[in-house]
């Protein structure tokens, strides 16, 4: 274990936390608030706390796949802790466990919040909390990669562990290079909506906000009605696009700037992904439509809040509590379902559940004929034993960290639709659940237990839950 390196990277992600901290401090000036000192105060010492542990570099700067796995879990512990404590300076959230739940929430993209009346927020603090969300959603640790140096061509391990999906790869043959072209694109896309959202009448700041939410899948809304505040087909039809979009692999994108069209026509995941929201939105459209004064209405409704949770955003335009029990059981399956692997969404991944059925399809055929050989095959290549048995692990680890979830949950007399959709929400990384926390309320009523399980959940689920709880494993730490 590389201890020193782990401090070092460390270090140098506490100096870019506490230079990012300025940008809120800018907002701050720009609309004349207070709230900057703050984010002044703790901008400055945190970027001191980093320059003192990455002073000295080490002599050996090797990441392996220990280091990354500890590197990117504490990465995203410590910046959800030093992210928390601006609000709890400036007093907006003074509870430090609530704080942290909401920056949690914000930096793994997940949305839930504990806050009844965001608009209440200052500009600077609705920034931070939004920004949150577009550092979450490629990665924290790919944007320190992408522009800062910090090992000798070892990168790729903390990419693997930080990027969610299956299997990871280089677009290039340099991970830093592939680590920037990746947050070109995605810097470029969020551009893109933010102009879109300016055309369709939206205030600079707003657009800016809601295209960090929309970019990373998170789904912190500045208006307490969230998107539907704005009551506009527009602008639904912007982000229920740009949602669909940011849920596609990366890599597919990157291969439609370059020209090799061949290679997205051939995602196997794709045409999965866009077959389950085309199906899932028809249904949907279908049993509510008596709801609605036109199938236009159900159709813009069921559309966006389809893509909403699939890619696991949260954006709300509709109250889905209240639709029929039919329509609630989709939405519930496409939490689980989440986005595409290498995409900024959450949930279980499209490529990962499609394996799962192929794999269980290959061991039923294996019963019926004993001696024939079956494998596995996915984007047309055959899937390695390797990858397939991490899947069951993970599926297992998921569920084990589900029931435990919900079981303490329940302690606090909470019911069980609430609970179970609390918890799934948070391990999906969606967002709003049902009844108690479903789309028109939030999470404040919980218990500070209850919130540090979730925000335990959000870290899970975003991280694919390995790098978490090897953090608690003995022979990680071993020399």
């Amino acid at each position: 274990m590389n201890k020193k390196m782990i401090i070092f990277t460390l270090g140098k992600l506490l100096q870019i936390t506490g230079l990012l901290m300025y940008i809120p401090v800018l907002v701050a000036i720009i609309y004349q608030e207070t709230e900057g000192i703050s984010f002044a105060i703790l901008g400055a010492l945190i970027f001191g706390l980093g320059t003192i542990i990455s002073f000295k570099h080490p002599a050996k700067k090797n990441i392996y796949a220990r280091e990354g796995f500890v590197i990117v879990a504490l990465s995203w512990i410590l910046i959800s802790i030093f992210g928390a404590l601006p609000f709890c300076l400036t007093g907006e959230i003074p509870s430090f466990i609530d704080a942290f739940f909401e920056m949690v929430s914000g930096f793994t993209t997940t949305g839930s919040s504990i806050l009844s009346d965001v608009e209440a927020l200052s500009h600077a603090s609705l920034f931070w909390r939004s920004f949150s969300h577009w550092l979450g959603g490629m990665g924290i640790l790919v944007f320190v990669i992408a522009f800062v140096p910090i090992s000798s061509g070892r990168s790729l391990h903390i990419l693997r562990a930080e990027v969610p999906g299956p299997v990871v790869g280089k677009l290039v043959s340099k991970i830093r290079l592939t680590a920037r072209i990746l947050y070109i694109i995605y810097a470029v896309l969020t551009l893109v909506e933010t102009v879109l959202l300016l055309f369709g009448g939206m205030p600079l700041f707003d657009s800016l906000l809601n295209s960090f939410g929309t970019a990373g899948t998170g789904g912190f809304a500045i208006k307490n009605a969230s998107i539907a505040a704005y009551d506009s087909v527009y602008v639904d039809t912007v982000i229920t696009i740009f949602m669909i979009l940011f849920g596609i692999n990366f890599n597919l994108i990157y291969f439609v700037i370059i020209g090799k069209f061949k290679e997205v026509f051939k995602s196997e995941e794709l045409r999965y992904y866009f077959l389950i929201i085309i199906g899932a939105t028809i249904l949907i459209t279908i049993n509510i439509l008596p709801m609605y004064e036109s199938i236009f209405s159900a159709l813009r409704y069921s559309s966006f809040t389809v893509g909403s949770i699939i890619t696991t955003t949260g954006f709300v335009t509709a109250d889905y509590g209240k639709w029929p029990m039919f329509s609630q059981m989709i939405i519930i399956i496409l939490m689980f379902v989440g986005a595409c692997s290498g995409s900024t969404g959450g949930g279980m991944k499209v490529s990962r559940i499609f394996i799962y059925l192929k794999n269980a399809k290959k061991e039923l055929k294996h019963l019926l004929h004993p001696h024939s050989i079956q494998t596995v095959e996915f984007e047309k290549q055959p899937i390695d034993d390797h990858v397939i048995a991490n899947i069951h692990s993970y599926l297992v680890l998921y569920l084990v960290i589900f029931a435990l979830s919900l079981l303490v949950l329940t302690i606090f007399n909470l019911d069980f639709k609430s609970a179970f959709s609390a918890v799934a929400t948070c391990l999906n990384n969606v967002g709003p659940g049902f009844d108690v926390v479903g789309p028109v309320s939030n999470f404040s009523s919980l218990s500070d237990v209850s919130k540090l399980v979730l925000s335990f959940d959000m870290l899970a689920g975003r991280l694919e839950i390995f790098p978490i709880l090897l953090l608690f494993a003995p022979s990680q730490w071993r020399r």
